[in-house]
C-alpha cells in the first residue's frame, strides 16, 4: 500500500495569517490567531490593507487625511505586534498593503502559503448588501478560516 503524498496544510499550520484593521473584532481575531500560532508553532503573519475605494470622489485634502490616518494605523498595527511578539512567543510579521481587502486578503495569503486565516466578524450593516469579509473568503475556499466574533 502506497502512502498519500504531502498535501499542503494536511501537517498542521505552517502559517497563519490574520486580518488586522485597528478594530475591536480584528484586534481580538489577531490575539486568537497569536494564541492558536504559540499553540501550533506557527508563523503568524498579520495582514492590514489600507482601502482606497471612493477616493476619487473626495477632495484632494480629504484624501489625503485618509491615507494619513490609514498609514498611522499601519504604523500602530507594527508598535502593537513588535510589543506583543516577543511576550507571546511567535514569530509575526505585518505585511502592509492597499487595495480592496478582500482581494489583498486573498493575494497575500496565497503568496505566503498561508494554511489558515483568521478574520474578525463585521461589525457593518453594510455587509448585510455586499458580503462580510469573512464570508467571502470563506467562500473562495481556499484555507480553513476562523471568524472571532
Amino acid at each position: 500500500m502506497t502512502e498519500p503524498g504531502f498535501e499542503l496544510g494536511t501537517d498542521g499550520p505552517r502559517l497563519i495569517a490574520v486580518g488586522v484593521d485597528g478594530s475591536r473584532t480584528s484586534m481580538r481575531a489577531a490575539s486568537y490567531a497569536a494564541g492558536l500560532a504559540r499553540r501550533q508553532g506557527s508563523e503568524l503573519a498579520c495582514i492590514y490593507v489600507k482601502k482606497v475605494g471612493g477616493a476619487s470622489g473626495l477632495v484632494a485634502g480629504a484624501a489625503m487625511a485618509m491615507v494619513i490616518t490609514s498609514d498611522e494605523i499601519a504604523e500602530g498595527l507594527r508598535r502593537e505586534i513588535e510589543e506583543r511578539a516577543a511576550s507571546v512567543g511567535v514569530t509575526v510579521s505585518l505585511h502592509v498593503s492597499t487595495g480592496d481587502p478582500y482581494l489583498e486578503i486573498r493575494r497575500i495569503a496565497d503568496e505566503l502559503r498561508a494554511d489558515a486565516l483568521v478574520v474578525g466578524a463585521s461589525e457593518s450593516a453594510g455587509h448585510r448588501i455586499i458580503g462580510s469579509l469573512a464570508t467571502r473568503l470563506v467562500k473562495a475556499g481556499r484555507w480553513p478560516v476562523t471568524v472571532v466574533p
